[in-house]
């Protein structure tokens, strides 16, 4: 079989959920018995999402191979269960300095070098990459909106694809608004009207419309909508909102997008195998009213996607635990001592503190971890979290009172957490930061290897200072037992404090890996104990 292209564009405003679009179909396509993959090409010229403040653009997620990308491949990941790459995620800074590269060692031997074909061929190279994979369906959404003059060059390149394969082997999605005026108590199809008119205008006909509304779509409408967008009836889609986010592929499959791909694409395998997915559905939506109350204690909380994949993971657990998850952001800067640290904290059942850089908010951190270890509140800190715990050990049980990491006092008396540039492992990926996968090893008789059932695993990493080993010592005398490092022995990976029910911190982010049908180990222990101090 011949790869097939889907390409999945956006009109009349942002934010209508095409990533969600592409990742359902995906599941869709992948419960039909077909390989799939989804990239994404973002229209800014920021060569990847590693330095964007998370207040603006939400989190970093990390794939194994040590890409840092947009959000939208952590929803692709947790729809379609499968661990994508570095080339699933191009925005046009990524292809534009490419090209500049190979234009300064004389690649175009002296050509001048322009959008059209430079800049589009390497865009279309991104897409033509997967040819040398086993994948069977690849898709592609484009970000932004189309108009926006950031796209264009994405928007050409696509058009060429459509052209250079056989019509069978591609097909163009467009999402778009369906407004709703209350006062007339109507949809309107006119913002939808002018959104494909100037997708056409730039050669592209879309297959399918996919229609985001609040109210169902009437049937005369979706004829308005076909007739004067140039499409079949049945190929206007109804986007609705559901219930539960994972349910968005089973709405879908209702309306018919996946039949209408299948036929398009000339796919064989056109009947799903939905049934382990509507049995997890059904699961989540008859949980019972139980719930916990969980405080991601953090510093990017004015944008909740700061934290996507941790809200997400949260949710996985309960699902698992078959209760409710209520989660609140606190800012860490509102925790100034153990006084607010207890007035703030008290109503929660379980407590995470989670990754991130910079020195503000730092001090509120250390308080609410000293409140969870010293309250006996279950505890799960994640990278940054992981090193504040370190500290905060450090200062209240070993009474350094100097300790802290280097990355906010490069002259601390006690450097529990530092950076270790000489590391081999360190290097190996580049510069100081460890990104992607590592093995872990966890220590035999610990919870870490009661929680995950095995002494060897692989999580990601985002992250560049490490645990300080002058400290190690000091620190498991003390109390803290080290349960996971690198197989060398050389970096530390996990922590717990064995005398808590639950207090174990992490430097690696397990909820980039946690899928709604396979929840992180973690979080769902962290829930189940959560469950346990509510009672």
């Amino acid at each position: 079989m011949n790869t097939k292209y889907i390409f999945v564009t956006g009109g009349v405003v942002s934010g209508l959920g095409k990533g969600i679009t592409a990742a359902s179909l995906g599941r869709l396509l992948k419960n039909r018995g077909y390989k799939v993959t989804i990239q994404k090409f973002d229209p800014y010229i920021n060569v990847d999402p590693g330095t964007m403040n998370p207040c603006e653009h939400g989190e970093v997620f990390v794939t194994d191979d040590g890409a840092e990308t947009d959000l939208d491949l952590g929803h692709y990941e947790r729809f379609i269960d499968e661990s994508l790459t570095k080339n699933s995620s191009i925005t046009t800074g990524r292809i534009y300095s490419e090209v500049i590269e190979r234009e300064r060692k004389g690649d175009y031997l002296g050509k001048t070098v322009q959008v059209v074909p430079h800049i589009t061929n390497a865009i279309k190279d991104k897409v033509y990459k997967f040819n040398e994979t086993d994948i069977d369906i690849v898709i592609t959404e484009i970000g932004g909106t189309v108009g926006d003059i950031e796209s264009l060059p994405f928007i050409e390149a696509i058009r060429q694809i459509g052209l250079e394969q056989n019509k069978e082997d591609v097909m163009f999605i467009h999402v778009t608004l369906l407004p709703y005026i209350h006062g007339s108590n109507e949809l309107k199809s006119k913002p939808t009207q002018h959104s494909v008119r100037e997708l056409q205008s730039y050669g592209i006909k879309p297959d399918v419309l996919v229609c985001r509304s609040e109210i169902e779509i009437p049937d005369g409408m979706k004829d308005k909508i076909a007739l004067f967008c140039n499409v079949r009836k049945e190929n206007v889609i109804q986007n609705s909102t559901v219930e539960v986010l994972y349910e968005v592929p089973l709405m879908l499959e209702k309306e018919g997008l996946a039949k209408v791909v299948c036929e398009h694409l000339n796919l064989q395998n056109k009947n799903p195998k939905n049934e382990e997915w509507e049995n997890m559905i059904e699961k989540i939506k008859n949980v019972p009213n139980e719930k916990v109350d969980i405080a991601i204690v953090g510093k990017y909380i004015s944008l909740e996607d700061s934290y996507l994949s941790i809200v997400e993971s949260l949710k996985h657990g309960g699902f698992a635990n078959n209760v409710h998850v209520n989660i609140d952001f606190v800012d860490s800067e509102l925790i100034v001592d153990d006084d607010k640290a207890k007035e703030i904290l008290s109503k929660y059942n379980g407590i995470l503190v989670p990754g991130g850089f910079g020195n503000r908010g730092i001090e509120g951190k250390i308080n609410a971890i000293k409140y969870a270890r010293e309250n006996d509140v279950p505890f799960l800190g994640i990278c940054l979290g992981m090193q504040m715990a370190v500290v905060e050990f450090a200062r209240n049980v070993l009474k350094l009172d100097g300790a802290n990491s280097t990355e906010f006092d490069k002259r601390a008396k006690d450097p529990v957490i530092h950076i270790m540039e000489t590391q081999k492992e360190v290097k190996k990926k580049g510069g100081t930061m460890r990104l992607g996968a590592y093995p872990c090893k966890i220590k035999e008789g610990t919870l870490a290897e009661k929680i995950y059932g095995t002494t060897e695993i692989s999580e990601r990493h985002r992250h560049r200072f490490e645990f300080n080993n002058d400290y190690r010592a000091k620190m498991e005398e003390a109390g803290m037992k080290i349960s996971g490092t690198s197989p060398d022995d050389t970096l530390v990976e996990m922590i717990e404090i064995p005398a808590n029910k639950f207090f174990i911190a992490v430097q690696f982010h397990p909820e980039l890996k946690s899928r709604p049908n396979k929840p992180a180990l973690l979080f769902t222990t962290f829930i189940k104990c959560a469950i346990i101090k509510k009672s």
